[in-house]
């Protein structure tokens, strides 16, 4: 059965400091501030449920650098999936691709590179060259390339993020910000985990050069395995990490750090306050039997009640302890009654403050009664 994932609501958007700048928010007892960064912005972000645990201008407009290649990877996935391209055919490195400046995978002008290999390069290595050799294979050229981008930012409700290339060159329109960077990373990994795994390799060799893994997080922590960094002298040291622990899975995202090694130590602070500081729970259970109500004018006089979907959230630890469900069914109810009939509501809670609710279905469908049941109720209700 389905379980749906509740963002931080009520009394969890105090706890999460989910606000436009949470390192000045009103503290809650128990719960400390999270890192105060010196960065452009950042966001903290659960992947299962999308709560925010910590931001910092969280919207600002800034300039991706090789952030960028999120996308360009997303965008190569998607068409893999597909069946669109396949990693196993090669595409043809083009004059324009085997000129690209900044960071490189050395390819060859004119040689013919899998689609594997190219999206190694531009992940692990950054390449630039493997970057755009990979968009003018998909798109035939890199600016039509930029258009496949912004369509599916747009899909993905990434509304303050605009392309302009695959590599995340400067450009006056290439743009993105720390959330919309959290929510692609949180896509990417939800749709193609399989793909996402090339994230993790620390190595990448080609055309004779070993080069490692921009992201050192991965040599310093076993339980990162991803995602990608970025660096030019106007978008400052960038980078996006994610990490999981204990089943819960952390994505971190740090805009404009002044070097590399801040970039990689304001992340592993960001990491190492959400592990601490929260945790994930399922509050209810898709399916949970919540007990029976009166049926009236049915085949049935009485139904069971029920949830189509689950609750779970990322809560500061041990909030949940005192958790509580309170069912509200919308009486009388009256045949037939199907099972996705919206019954009622039911409302999880903590110390009277509402967390979530769904909606109230009956267990199993009710069809109506017979001409003697519908009348015999239709007297009974009105004396109700």
């Amino acid at each position: 059965m389905k379980k749906s994932t509740v963002s931080l609501l009520g009394l969890i958007a105090a706890f999460a400091l989910s606000s436009a700048d949470a390192q000045t928010a009103r503290p809650t007892p128990g719960l400390p501030q999270p890192p105060a960064l010196e960065v452009s912005s950042f966001v903290l972000m659960e992947q299962s449920t999308g709560a925010v645990l910590a931001s910092r201008e969280p919207d600002l407009r800034v300039e991706p650098a090789s952030i960028t290649k999120i996308m360009s990877a997303y965008v190569v996935f998607e068409s893999v999936r597909a069946g669109e391209i396949r990693l196993s055919e090669e595409a043809v490195v083009s004059e324009n691709a085997w000129r690209m400046q900044g960071s490189r995978t050395f390819l060859d002008l004119n040689s013919r590179v899998s689609v594997e290999n190219l999206l190694l390069g531009m992940i692990v290595q950054s390449g630039n060259d493997a970057s755009v050799a990979l968009a003018e294979h998909l798109a035939g050229a890199e600016e039509d390339f930029a258009g496949i981008m912004n369509a599916a930012a747009a899909r993905l409700g990434l509304a303050g993020t605009r392309y302009e290339n695959s590599t995340g060159w400067p450009g006056e329109n290439h743009y993105t910000t720390a959330a919309d960077t959290a929510l692609l990373t949180r896509a990417m990994i939800r749709d193609y985990p399989e793909l996402y795994a090339m994230h993790a390799i620390r190595e990448f060799t080609w055309n004779g050069i070993a080069q490692p893994n921009r992201n050192t997080l991965l040599a310093r922590d076993a339980t990162v395995d991803g995602v990608k960094t970025g660096h030019t002298q106007s978008a400052g040291y960038c980078l996006v990490a994610s990490a999981v622990r204990d089943g819960m899975r952390l994505i971190a995202v740090v805009m404009g750090a002044s070097s590399d090694a801040q970039r990689s130590q304001d992340a592993l602070r960001l990491l190492s306050y959400g592990f601490r500081y929260f945790e994930n729970r399922t509050l209810l259970e898709a399916g949970a039997s919540l007990g029976s109500a009166r049926v009236w004018k049915g085949g049935d006089t009485v139904i069971g009640l029920t949830v189509p979907e689950g609750v779970a959230m990322t809560l500061p630890k041990n909030t949940a302890d005192g958790a509580e469900t309170e069912v509200v069914v919308n009486e009388p109810l009256i045949a037939p009654l199907a099972t996705d009939t919206v019954i009622g509501k039911v409302l999880v809670t903590v110390n009277g403050e509402v967390l979530a609710q769904q909606p109230l279905v009956p267990e199993r469908a009710v069809s109506a009664g017979s001409w003697w049941q519908r009348t015999r109720d239709a007297v009974l209700l009105w004396f109700e």
